[in-house]
């Protein structure tokens, strides 16, 4: 059960219970760096609304940080994935320990998030 970038988004669903248009708007920050609502909304073909909720949920989930109250940016993934599985792990009562699959979800996220910030 290996991770790559086509497999990534299904993975964050599975592993860390973002659903889908969640695991979409973190995977697109990650690949592209900081976004306001309005160029999630227009990259995804979603509503500004709809980014502006989605990145505030990613923000409580432990995935983003707010740069102002409209843009958008990832923490490391290595941080990122791994925060937000801590804090799925606290909601459902999992005890908090090493999952192989979280860790290579963070480990194929690195490269591209490397790449957006480093042009």
């Amino acid at each position: 059960m290996s991770v790559n970038l086509n497999t990534v988004e299904e993975k964050l669903v599975s592993e860390v219970r973002l659903d889908q248009l969640q695991a979409r708007t973190f995977v697109l920050i990650i690949k592209k760096g900081k976004m306001t609502a309005e160029a999630i909304a227009k990259n995804l073909g979603i509503s500004t609304e709809e980014a502006l909720d989605t990145a505030k949920k990613l923000i409580d989930l432990g995935g983003f940080i707010d740069i102002t109250k409209t843009e958008f940016e990832s923490t490391h993934p290595r941080f990122a994935v791994v925060n937000m599985y801590r804090r799925i792990c606290q909601r459902e009562n999992i005890p908090f320990k090493k999952n192989l699959l979280v860790d290579n979800i963070s480990i194929i996220l690195e490269k591209p998030y490397d790449d957006a910030r480093t042009k």
